[in-house]
């Protein structure tokens, strides 16, 4: 089996029906990761706590330590080496697709009316789109924190927690402004893929301010008609991007409806209210950020958004100090002392927080980071790749399972798939899969399928084109194993010998578990590559 994601990114992207396609027509499915923190620093990821939560504190915090003039110096390096050309060329070289840039509007522009533009700020974007062209990866436009705030909360950088995008009209019309500004520079640029107008608007605590949401995202797509006819809008819901009650008009014919998911069930139930709305408006659909959860997670839900054809972006690609993002800055020496500092303790002096800040800054490229290339290979289903096994397919039954008879079981996760779902060893009734900082599972939060004779699982895996490997393995892990039982497994419909390595193709490829004679509990398996198939450079 075999399915090409080469050459994916050529032309403008543009919707064509729930498909999207690319300047040739070909349909493409977003595969990308965000750069978190980069234009809109976000304080979870310098390991700071709510006194240094975004960027107005960040900021105040190191003019305070280290004077205005050397804290502008930091600034200039931390956004020019933050997100550099060696993480693009990762990025492109692991086999994604695109980028979502989240962009704060106070980096972008000065305080107050008429518009205006930092351009030395607006450079920093345009070499990163270069690159991308370069190496060929879409881009997605994020109004991350728009004038004023459009949450209301520290992701928007706001200076009083209140969403004074919607309370303050002279924010509404920079924030139109400044949409056709970003139009209009980019109208003719194809690497743009689309505009993601506002991120995360109104949590439900300001839910009251709902129905302005769709009459700015009118006003600001009126602008961008006005100057740019081809790029894609991209429209997110209330409440975190999760409420899609708002939608209900379709503004425009090149459209791209974006919700976002974390601490949750990955399964289709979850997301039952994105797929219906996709086939009412007849519109593509995406899954704009997701991460900060585990590897395990990451195994699941990327899984569903591909078996849903749901284009999606990680987030976020790197942040300090954690295993759960594919880069990892390592933490500086003494780095506690500017936590404290934000906590009301003493302050360091200039000296020794210059030396602090200074290494964070070395610290930030990518080639001094901790690189999680698991974290990759789980999100894109990619050997080395352990899956548990209750993440099978997501296309229905006599797809991605079959069952002979359906189960009563029920732990609160793929319920409508009646599978024999069960904690391994646990007295819990639910399924959690709450991992925000990247835990692993506790014994008591682990899950198995149960399959009696005659029940199968499929599941898909994917083979880059450019590769180390020819020879794989599968390991399978059962709690329990009926003596007079076996399994049988197959890989794109070809009995395999799980005790014997075999070769794959670049590409996608199925693979089908199926108990035979007896129960077996089937917990995890793997698919590992053998040194054995290790492809040696002949030069």
């Amino acid at each position: 089996m075999n399915s090409e994601r080469e050459n994916e990114v050529v032309g403008f992207l543009r919707a064509d029906g729930k498909r999207l396609v690319n300047g040739e027509g070909r349909e493409v499915l977003l595969r990308g990761v965000g750069f978190g923190s980069w234009l809109l620093p976000e304080g979870y990821m310098w390991m700071f706590p709510q006194q240094g939560d975004r960027p107005r504190r960040i900021e105040k915090m190191i003019q305070e330590l280290i004077g205005e003039r050397e804290a502008e110096r930091f600034w200039d390096i931390y956004y020019d080496v933050h997100t550099s050309e060696a993480d693009i060329q990762q990025i492109a070289a692991e086999g994604f697709n695109s980028v979502r840039v989240p962009i704060n509007a106070r980096f972008l522009i000065e305080d107050g009316e008429p518009l205006r533009v930092k351009e030395h700020r607006l450079k920093l974007i345009d070499r990163l789109i270069g690159w991308c062209r370069k190496h060929s990866l879409y881009v997605i436009l994020d109004l991350h924190g728009a004038p004023g705030g459009q949450t209301g909360t520290n992701i928007d950088d706001s200076e009083r927690d209140l969403p004074e995008l919607f309370t303050e009209e002279h924010n509404r019309r920079l924030t139109v402004q400044l949409w056709r500004f970003l139009a209009e520079h980019y109208k003719d640029e194809w690497i743009v893929a689309g505009y993601d107008l506002l991120n995360e608007p109104l949590p439900n605590w300001f839910s009251a301010y709902n129905g302005e949401v769709m009459p700015l995202y009118r006003d600001i797509v009126k602008a961008i008609r006005e100057v740019d006819e081809r790029h894609l809008i991209i429209l997110e819901g209330a409440h975190w991007a999760t409420d899609w009650s708002i939608f209900t008009e379709k503004i425009d014919d090149n459209l791209m409806l974006q919700f976002h998911k974390y601490w949750n069930n990955p399964d289709t139930e979850s997301i039952r209210v994105y797929l219906e709305k996709r086939e009412e408006w007849n519109v593509p659909i995406y899954m704009g950020e997701g991460g900060e959860n585990n590897k395990a997670w990451y195994a699941g839900a990327f899984r569903l958004f591909e078996d849903h054809n749901i284009s999606w972006n990680f987030w976020t690609w790197k942040k300090m100090g954690k295993d759960n993002s594919p880069c990892s800055v390592k933490v500086p020496r003494e780095w506690e002392m500017l936590v404290e500092y934000l906590e009301g303790g003493p302050k360091p002096d200039e000296i020794t927080a210059q030396r602090i800040l200074w290494e964070y800054l070395t610290n930030l490229a990518f080639d001094q980071c901790v690189y999680y290339r698991d974290l990759v290979d789980a999100m894109l289903g990619r050997p080395p790749v352990r899956i548990p096994a209750i993440f099978y397919g997501y296309r229905g039954e006599g797809v991605s399972y079959g069952i002979q008879q359906p189960s009563n079981q029920n732990v609160g996760f793929r319920i409508n798939d009646r599978t024999d779902i069960r904690f391994v060893a646990s007295a819990r009734e639910t399924a959690n899969f709450e991992h925000g900082k990247g835990e692993t599972w506790q014994d008591d939060e682990r899950l198995e399928v149960d399959l009696a004779e005659g029940d199968w699982l499929a599941y898909e895996i994917y083979v880059p084109k450019f590769t180390d490997y020819t020879l794989y393995e599968i390991n399978v892990h059962l709690n329990e194993f009926d003596e007079n039982g076996s399994l049988a497994i197959s890989i794109d419909d070809e009995n395999q010998n799980i005790r014997e390595p075999f070769t794959l193709e670049p590409g996608t490829h199925r693979i089908v578990v199926q108990a035979k004679d007896a129960l077996v509990r089937l917990e995890w398996l793997e698919i590992i590559p053998t040194t054995a198939g290790l492809i040696h450079d002949a030069s």
